[in-house]
């Protein structure tokens, strides 16, 4: 999967401006289209594999979450102090704060973040984005790393600082990895398709 980007960077635009920009972007249907340090993305949808692991992490996290909250799929998030808006592949956060005319939501609403990685967004995931929801304070980031350097990996990051996170766990597939409080959830990566 390869993503195309758009630079704007030569130009003088603000995080507004950016937006707008985004929310105008005529990107095939089913594209994902982020804007990362002020630079629109776009790349399409993930591999089949790539939506099995999502899909496997949400339902687990469905029945371990209360009932005000929810597991969103496509939800853009916001971190304007990077100029960026992520689209996670899994975000858990209360309902009453992702409702609203906006596509936007704040990052900061989030409890958790889930980002699988592909072959076109690994590095992307594995620092942008790990330094963009520590800066936001989301509690906790799950990295389902499908294309690290030593084979599949996952890892939990949490307690964020600025704009780094501290590992709380990481183990390879096949291994099993505890979600703390307020989730209290053990998920079986075994069940992960591999590649």
């Amino acid at each position: 999967m390869s993503a195309l980007t758009v630079d704007h960077s030569s130009y003088d635009y603000g995080w507004d401006d950016v937006v707008r920009i985004w929310e105008e972007t005529d990107a095939p249907e089913g594209c994902k289209v982020e804007i990362i340090e002020g630079i629109i993305t776009v790349s399409p949808t993930p591999s089949a594999r790539h939506n099995n692991i999502a899909y496997r992490v949400l339902r687990r996290l469905t029945a371990a979450i209360p009932e005000e909250w929810g597991v969103y799929q496509t939800q853009s998030v916001a971190i304007p102090t990077r100029m960026s808006a992520f689209v996670p592949d899994l975000l858990v956060a209360p309902l009453a704060e992702v409702d609203g005319p906006s596509h936007l939501v704040p990052a900061a609403v989030g409890e958790l973040v889930v980002e699988v990685t592909s072959p076109s967004n690994a590095s992307t995931d594995r620092i942008t984005k790990a330094a963009g929801y520590a800066e936001a304070g989301v509690p906790l980031y799950l990295l389902i790393d499908r294309h690290a350097p030593g084979g599949p990996t996952v890892t939990l990051y949490g307690e964020p600082k600025g704009d780094v996170y501290r590992v709380l766990s990481a183990i390879p597939f096949g291994g099993r990895i505890h979600l703390p409080a307020p989730f209290d959830l053990t998920l079986d990566t075994a069940e992960f398709p591999v590649a």
